[in-house]
């Protein structure tokens, strides 16, 4: 039995040869794929593999806790592998989503007195790289514009 046999059964899940793929996907390329991502990248390997699967098993990786379903992205659902506790930034150029360290007790009331199970934090925004991109197109325009 591999790593990720032993993993997913630690959420309750019998491992198969699909999911012990899918699983490895997610874990493996933490881009927060969307269901067809991950179908498309792991059809070439698993050529009975079907898109029915791949959503069928992502739902059940959330279901038990083994995945996050981010819903960050209004067009596509994405999934991460890592279940511990962080935030989400997604660029609003590019798409691309990234993880960021998070701390939910400091949103909790101190005077709460239930138990949180859950917690989603999502921020949209302009990645670093497309920032750079729009800065050095703007000059360039701008240095167009001076130049007779």
């Amino acid at each position: 039995m591999d790593n990720i046999s032993i993993y997913l059964s630690g959420y309750g899940i019998r491992p198969s040869v699909q999911r012990i793929a899918i699983m490895r996907f997610l874990l493996n390329n933490l881009i927060h794929p969307s269901a067809d991502e991950v179908y498309e990248s792991l059809r070439k390997h698993i050529p009975t593999l079907s898109k029915t699967t791949v959503y069928n098993t992502l739902k059940l990786f959330v279901e038990n806790g083994a995945a996050i379903y981010v819903g960050i992205d209004e067009k596509n659902a994405r999934f991460d592998g890592v279940v511990s506790q962080h935030a989400h930034f997604r660029c609003k150029d590019c798409g691309h989503i990234s993880d960021f360290p998070m701390n939910s007790d400091l949103f909790i009331p101190k005077n709460f007195k239930g138990d949180v199970e859950d917690t989603y934090f999502y921020m949209k925004g302009i990645c670093e790289k497309c920032k750079n991109k729009r800065v050095f197109s703007y000059d360039n325009k701008k240095n167009l514009a001076t130049v007779h």
